[in-house]
């Protein structure tokens, strides 16, 4: 299928382009003839307001995971698979005010830095190769290749060619400029990516209603499949292993949020290049209000989609601009760039531009924050204790580089996935339920000690890998426990946890570690604008989950 685009959208599209290249090349650029420093490449020196690290979060989450797996999977599941976003969003507030106040206070460059102060540096390495293994393999790898999908699906473009154009744009301006040029970019990124996807919102919703608008689009839409408006999924439904009823707001998924919000480096990266505690929490809450409107725009497409290929009427009235590529509950995924190609001329450029903008600001977030690690937790203890900055900027870069060139090698490989979302969420979720655990009692348990959460970080791949291996019915064995992927998430932290906390009272006998963290009343100490917003997003989530309950 190729998207009939004209001579205005290749120009909105090259605009977008130069736009992104030009602002993230002149942010980039070294004043006055200096040589960046560690903190101003891997931490934008601290310079970051509240509006831009929580535009450059939205950024960093929202990619061709979203745009392309998301409305993949409100083609098949339906609203359920918001929760992913609504559910972020309360995840967001938990974090600006509990976890951001100790890592601020600690000065860390990157999440294993943090795990080095509290724990050790054997630990702190460790969960440095697993993050870098998981950003490479899954995170930057699944990234360009949904992006390649897209632009196959639009352009006809060979994935190999469209995974290779990505990885150059995103290389153009983040691998030189650092963080400052990432997150700075982001805020263009995040207006052509809320724009264009509300446009193509609109537009879906409008053909759905035969031209009667948005809202009228909304209301045909929850008639014509109120399947697909369930929040919570019961047990007879198809998708209940992707999304298993109540475990949505009580279960796994806050493992998979708090892991993914809090311990992330390309996500939390950019609350630590905040001038403030203060100002770091407001982006976070900035970022929690944006993340309630992102189904609108990243789901409800998915849904239109499936209520036009689903009604004849409205498919032969689409004549052959609708006909090829169409997407099907097989290939999912389809479902976005599909219905791109029913957008007016000049429209298809900037929704098209928006695509690109939350693939490209997602990919540069990762290779940021995979060359940070590298560089801060590897090559600096190991290779170079004695580095200078020029030897920490250059290592990013070249560390960037080269998880940029295996992410782009291992991406075609991953042809066939149905439901990419899914598949990066249930993947994540081998190694994120252990580490999460590490992470929470280090924060909050004084006598979690380092040999304990070396010994659980460890076992948690086998139990998760006990769990997976059931669900996958790999081995016919009824040893195997079949359950959902966020119950498995659920029930190994809480076993890590628990093996955490066994072997920690086993070693020092119940004491204090010597490492825990001190916490008293001024430390979790929130500003009147963020306890207010924060109670409005949770007004706002509990009417939602209410009126789309069942």
């Amino acid at each position: 299928m190729t998207t009939n685009f004209d001579w205005l959208d290749y120009s909105i599209f090259i605009t977008y382009a130069a736009l992104i290249l030009f602002i993230g090349l002149w942010v980039s650029r070294n004043k006055n003839g200096q040589q960046k420093s560690a903190e101003e490449y891997f931490l934008a020196g601290k310079t970051l307001p509240w509006w831009a690290i929580g535009a450059s979060l939205i950024a960093a989450n929202i990619s061709a995971e979203q745009f392309i797996g998301m409305s993949g999977s409100g083609y098949t599941v339906g609203l359920a698979i918001a929760s992913y976003e609504w559910m972020a969003a309360i995840t967001l507030i938990i974090v600006g005010k509990y976890f951001l106040p100790i890592f601020i206070e600690k000065g860390i460059y990157t999440i294993p830095e943090f795990v080095e102060k509290r724990y050790s540096t054997n630990l702190k390495t460790i969960l440095a190769i697993f993050w870098i293994g998981l950003y490479v393999f899954v995170n930057i790898a699944s990234v360009l290749y949904l992006g390649a999908l897209a632009l196959e699906t639009i352009l006809d473009i060979p994935i190999v060619y469209g995974v290779i154009g990505l990885a150059f744009f995103a290389a153009a301006y983040s691998l030189y400029g650092g963080l400052a040029s990432v997150a700075w970019t982001d805020v263009i990124q995040v207006i052509f990516l809320v724009l264009g996807g509300l446009i193509t919102t609109y537009l879906a919703l409008d053909t759905v209603s035969g031209g009667q608008g948005f809202f009228a689009g909304l209301e045909t839409i929850y008639e014509r499949t109120p399947s697909s408006f369930q929040m919570i999924l019961d047990k007879s439904n198809p998708e209940y292993k992707n999304l298993p009823g109540i475990a949505v707001l009580v279960g796994g998924m806050w493992v998979a949020n708090l892991y993914y919000w809090g311990f992330n480096q390309y996500i939390i990266q950019r609350t630590l290049a905040a001038k403030s505690l203060k100002e770091s929490q407001k982006g976070i809450l900035f970022a929690a209000i944006l993340k309630l409107f992102i189904p609108l725009i990243v789901v409800i497409p998915g849904i239109a989609a499936y209520v036009i290929t689903n009604d004849t009427e409205l498919m032969v009235s689409l004549g052959d601009i609708g006909q090829s590529n169409v997407p099907t509950s097989a290939e999912a995924d389809k479902a976005y760039p599909w219905l791109l190609q029913l957008l007016p001329t000049g429209l298809k450029g900037l929704a098209f531009a928006a695509l690109s903008a939350a693939i490209v600001s997602s990919l540069a977030s990762m290779l940021n924050s995979t060359s940070t690690i590298f560089t801060m937790d590897i090559y600096k203890p190991y290779f170079n204790p004695g580095a200078k900055d020029k030897s920490l900027v250059k290592s990013g870069r070249i560390s960037a580089l080269t998880a940029l060139v295996i992410g782009a090698v291992m991406a075609p490989l991953l042809g066939g996935i149905d439901q990419a979302f899914q598949f990066i969420q249930e993947y994540t979720g081998i190694v994120s339920p252990g580490i999460l655990a590490v992470f929470l009692l280090g924060l909050f348990y004084k006598k979690a000690t380092n040999k304990a959460a070396i010994i659980g970080v460890i076992l948690s791949i086998p139990i998760a890998m006990y769990f997976k291996i059931g669900s996958k019915q790999w081995i016919d064995s009824s040893l195997f426990l079949d359950l959902p992927f966020l119950h498995q998430m659920g029930l190994t932290a809480v076993l890590t946890a628990i093996i955490i906390i066994i072997m920690s009272h086993l070693q020092d006998k119940g004491s204090d570690d010597k490492k825990g963290i001190e916490i008293n009343k001024s430390t979790f100490k929130t500003s009147s604008v963020f306890n207010i917003g924060s109670f409005a997003i949770v007004i706002c989530l509990a009417a939602l989950y209410a009126f789309f309950w069942k």
